[in-house]
């Protein structure tokens, strides 16, 4: 019989000892050193620092004036003021930039700061929001798929989708529109006009004021601090020559060829990237949305902060994309910035430089969901594999317009032709003489 005064025995060593239990949660059973770089640079890398953008006083969805408590509030057009339909009193939002500090720190990003309205979108999130009106206490529901507001059918409080839910509907910040509706018909009527000879008929005599409408566009605005390494063969030329004659002429030229290598440290301040899977498409062969491109710069330091009330009269788009669907994205524009960057300290390679290998590394970002106002006017022109979407799109701050108009081909052949023929003849009469 044992006593009870004995200790018990150590814990035996070798497998199946007690120190070979599975390891505690939150710790990592491997060494990180002895994986593979990217694997390594996964595991180590941190979490998302979230920067909460929320206004708690729009959390019951009512925007209320400040001098008198209506909450039937709309957007002030052509400038950045809300307005109070009840007692007219007027205020300006808070620009995002100085109340969350995103203007600042460039220098400073490390890993990776995302601001609350641009988190990842939970696969289960509903489209259709209910609220319950303190008024009266009847539910009120709004659809984010196509709607940001709605009214309440007995007591008429204005609710507004402020809360930032995780369906992607809600944003950061916005930019208010600057340019109104007859201006934007104007500019697009105008961009029309002057392509009107070559101009497909039914998109001229489609093109009406009531099929122009504003829209907001979702964008992910992103700052950033990164570094590259580019290398390649640059050629000066030394000599040019010509051999042969006729027909047979060919010129030559010789040249010094140099290993080039460059390496640039950079930021980037306000970088938009379409946070929307159908804007994003680049297939010309189905549509020209990508004309929206065309359009920027946006004044984006002027977003202020997310309120509902500045999408009174306008359509939305949802976001759809997250920030990791749009990391390739971003380091493909990062590498376009570092090529322009270091365009300057090779003037002197006359002959160019084939750049050959090409490194980046991302050492901090910061990542801010955005609406972008949008006029839109499109068309969808008949024709094999479903056709093709035209559009033309005037930038709502800028007032910039860039679009794609459909074409008489036929137009096009006989233009050739003329213009052909014409250069033709002018090289006949200066060989005559």
């Amino acid at each position: 019989m044992s006593n009870a005064n004995t200790p018990p025995p150590l814990p035996p060593s070798g497998p199946g000892s007690p120190q070979d239990v599975p390891p505690l949660p939150g710790s990592f059973p491997i060494d990180p050193a002895t994986l593979p770089k990217p694997i390594r640079d996964e595991v180590l890398a941190p979490d998302p620092v979230a920067i909460d953008t929320s206004a708690a006083e729009l959390k019951d969805g009512q925007n209320h004036c400040p001098k008198c408590g209506a909450t039937d509030i709309r957007h002030k057009h052509g400038t950045d003021l809300l307005v109070c339909l009840f007692c007219r009193n007027e205020w300006q939002g808070a620009r995002v930039e100085e109340a969350f500090g995103f203007g600042e720190g460039h220098d400073e990003l490390v890993g990776t700061i995302v601001a609350s309205g641009a988190r990842d979108i939970a696969a289960d999130a509903a489209s259709v929001i209910t609220f319950k009106c303190t008024g009266c206490g009847a539910e009120v529901a709004v659809n984010t798929a196509n709607a940001m507001t709605a009214r309440c059918h007995w007591c008429r409080h204005v609710f507004g989708v402020n809360e930032q839910v995780a369906n992607g509907a809600v944003p950061d910040a916005v930019l208010p529109f600057h340019i109104k509706k007859d201006d934007a018909v104007a500019r697009i009527r105008q961009f029309v006009d002057k392509r009107r000879l070559f101009a497909l008929k039914e998109f001229k005599e489609q093109f009406t004021p009531e099929n122009v409408v504003g829209v907001y566009l979702p964008y992910m605005i992103v700052d950033g601090k990164a570094s590259a390494d580019i290398a390649g063969q640059g050629e000066i030329e030394t000599a040019r020559y010509t051999r042969g004659s006729g027909d047979k002429k060919k010129t030559y030229y010789d040249a010094d060829i140099y290993q080039v290598e460059r390496h640039i440290d950079f930021t980037v301040d306000d970088l938009p990237l379409e946070s929307s899977g159908e804007r994003g498409k680049l297939d010309t062969r189905v549509n020209t949305n990508n004309i929206i491109n065309t359009i920027l710069p946006f004044d984006t330091k002027n977003a202020v902060k997310w309120n509902a009330s500045y999408l009174s009269g306008f359509t939305s788009e949802k976001r759809d994309r997250d920030v990791e669907h749009l990391r390739p994205r971003l380091e493909d524009q990062l590498l376009s910035i570092a090529r322009a960057q270091v365009e300057t300290s090779v003037d002197r390679y006359d002959r160019g430089v084939r750049w050959e290998q090409e490194g980046l590394d991302v050492h901090g970002t910061r990542w801010v969901s955005m609406y972008l106002p949008v006029w839109l006017y499109s068309y969808h022109q008949p024709g094999k594999n479903g056709g093709l979407l035209h559009y033309i799109a005037v930038n709502g701050r800028t007032g910039e317009t860039m679009g794609s108009i459909p074409v008489q081909q036929w137009k096009l052949i006989l233009a050739a032709l003329t213009v052909g023929t014409l250069l033709e003849g002018i090289a006949i009469m200066i060989l005559a003489n």
